[in-house]
C-alpha cells in the first residue's frame, strides 16, 4: 500500500490517494482531478472509489467529476443524502483495496454532524487514519459552520460536545502508532491553531494535542468554542454544491466569459481587481475591489463577495487572468463571473498615498482603521484610538467609520488593507483614505 498526499496552499488542503493492486481510492479530492488522474497514471492503477468525509465548507470537491469520468463510486456518509449516486460509507462499513487493505468508517460527528473518519488497515493492522476535518495536527476542527447550511443541520454547542466524544470515544481509542491524515493544515480557516505538521500519529496528538487533553466535556465545550475564526460568506454555499456535485472542472473554467481588454463594466457592477496594489492605486476601474492575487485569494474573494454577487474579474495579464480564474473555481464561484478581463489604462480612479512621516508626527489627526479580525486584536492593539471592522463585514459595516478625518486602514501585513481601504474609498470617494499597507510592520 502507498500513500500519497496532495497538498493546496492557497486553501491549505490535503486530499489523499491509497494505491495498492493497480487500484486507487481517493480521499477529499479537490477542484481539479487531473492531478490524481495523473498519480493514477503512473502508477499504472485505475481510480476505483472516492471517500468524501463530509460535505466541505471551505473548497468544491471533484468527487463527482470523478464519478463521471471513472466510473469511481463515491463513499460518504448516508447523512449527507447527497444529490449525486453514491455507496452510504457509515460506522463500521468496510471497503477492499486488493487482498490486503481495507478501509472502515468511523462516524465522528463534531465538526458536521455527517463527518466520517476512515481508517486503513494492512494485513489486519491499523496503518492510518483520515480525520477530514475532525482531527487536525494541533487541533480539532470548529464546531461553528453547520448551523445554516446543508442538509443536516446542528448548533455549535451540540456539535461541540459531538466533537468531545469523537475524540474520545472513536479517535483515541486508535492505537499510538497509527497516522493521522487530515484534510487541512495551517492557515485553513475550518480551526483555530493547526500545526504546520501535515501528519502526526494518535500517540503524538494526544500528548501535544491542547483538545486530547483530560477535561471536562464542559470544559472541552467552553475552550473549543471561545477565539474560532470568522465565517467566510462563501462556506454555506460549498457545502450545499458539494452535496449536489460541481460541474466539471474544466468545462465550467472555460465556460467564464472573456471580455475586451480595459472593458468598462455597467455602473454600480462589483469588480474584483486581483492586480498587485501597486498598480491598482495608479488607476482602477470606478467601484473595484483590490483583492490582490496571492496564496489566499480564493479565501478573501470569498470572505468579501457573498456567493449571490455576481461580479466582474481584472487582471494585469492574460497569463495571471487565466490564473485567477481557476482559483475561482476552487470555491465555485466561477459560476459567478459575469465578464474577465485585462485592465491596463492609465485614466481611472487614482489612490491618496499614506505618509508615514505625517502620520508619525500626528496619530490624533487621522481615523485609524483596524480591519484584522477581532481574534487578532485581542491584546495586540496597534494603535490605541483605533476602531477595528473585520475584513469581511467591511463592505455591511463600512458607515460605522468617523469621516471627519483622512482613513487611514492598516491589517497584519500589508495584504488585506489593499482591500479594505479600496473598500471604504469606493464608499467615500470624496474623502482622503489611505492603505497603511506593509508600513504597517514599524508598528509594534
Amino acid at each position: 500500500m502507498e500513500i500519497k498526499q496532495f497538498e493546496d496552499k492557497g486553501l491549505s488542503h490535503f486530499s489523499y490517494a491509497i494505491v495498492a493492486d493497480n487500484k486507487v481510492i481517493l480521499v477529499d479530492p479537490g477542484r481539479d482531478p487531473q492531478q490524481y488522474y495523473d498519480f493514477a497514471k503512473q502508477k499504472q492503477g485505475d481510480i476505483v472509489g472516492v471517500i468524501e468525509t463530509h460535505p466541505h465548507a471551505d473548497f468544491i470537491s471533484s468527487h463527482y467529476e470523478i464519478h463521471k469520468t471513472t466510473g469511481a463510486t463515491v463513499y460518504i456518509s448516508e447523512m449527507v443524502e447527497a444529490d449525486y449516486p453514491h455507496q452510504a460509507f457509515d460506522e463500521g462499513d468496510e471497503i477492499s483495496l486488493g487482498d490486503k487493505v481495507k478501509f472502515k468508517a468511523l462516524h465522528t460527528p463534531g465538526h458536521s454532524p455527517d463527518s466520517i473518519s476512515i481508517v486503513v488497515s494492512e494485513d489486519g493492522k491499523d496503518k492510518a487514519v483520515f480525520t477530514g476535518d475532525t482531527l487536525f495536527i494541533g487541533d480539532v476542527g470548529r464546531p461553528d459552520l453547520r448551523e445554516k447550511s446543508g442538509k443536516m443541520q446542528a448548533k455549535r454547542e451540540e456539535l461541540a460536545r459531538q466533537m468531545y466524544q469523537s475524540t474520545r470515544e472513536k479517535l483515541m481509542k486508535l492505537a499510538d502508532e497509527v497516522v493521522v491524515y487530515p484534510a487541512h493544515g495551517s492557515g485553513s480557516l475550518c480551526g483555530k491553531s493547526m500545526s504546520d505538521a501535515n501528519s502526526s500519529t494518535i500517540g503524538q496528538e494526544k500528548a501535544s494535542n491542547y483538545a486530547l487533553q483530560e477535561m471536562s466535556e464542559d470544559r472541552f465545550v467552553e475552550i473549543l468554542l471561545e477565539d474560532q475564526p470568522f465565517i467566510p460568506k462563501y462556506f454555506p454555499y460549498d457545502v450545499d454544491l458539494n452535496k449536489q456535485g460541481a460541474p466539471n472542472y474544466e468545462d465550467s473554467v472555460k465556460k467564464v466569459r472573456k471580455m475586451d481588454e480595459n472593458f468598462m463594466p455597467e455602473q454600480g457592477a462589483i469588480i474584483v481587481d486581483g492586480r498587485p496594489s501597486g498598480k491598482y492605486k495608479e488607476s482602477h476601474l470606478p467601484g473595484a475591489i483590490n483583492i490582490m492575487d496571492g496564496e489566499k485569494f480564493e479565501t478573501w474573494l470569498g470572505s468579501i463577495v457573498a456567493p449571490n454577487e455576481p461580479f466582474y474579474l481584472v487582471a494585469e495579464d492574460s497569463q495571471t487572468l487565466n490564473k485567477l480564474i481557476r482559483k475561482t473555481a476552487k470555491i465555485g464561484y466561477e459560476l459567478n463571473i459575469q465578464g474577465a478581463f485585462i485592465y491596463t489604462g492609465s485614466d481611472g480612479k487614482g489612490f491618496d498615498a499614506f505618509d508615514k512621516g505625517k502620520f508619525k508626527e500626528n496619530k490624533d489627526a487621522y481615523t485609524i482603521l483596524d480591519i484584522r479580525n477581532a481574534s487578532e486584536t485581542k491584546g495586540d492593539k496597534k494603535f490605541n484610538s483605533a476602531i477595528n471592522i473585520p475584513l469581511p463585514e467591511l463592505r455591511e459595516r463600512v458607515n460605522e467609520i468617523p469621516k471627519d478625518r483622512p482613513i487611514v486602514v492598516h491589517c497584519a501585513g500589508g495584504y488585506r488593507s489593499a482591500a479594505g481601504s479600496s473598500i471604504v474609498k469606493n464608499a467615500f470617494p470624496d474623502k482622503t483614505v489611505m492603505d497603511m499597507s506593509e508600513a504597517i510592520k514599524e508598528f509594534g
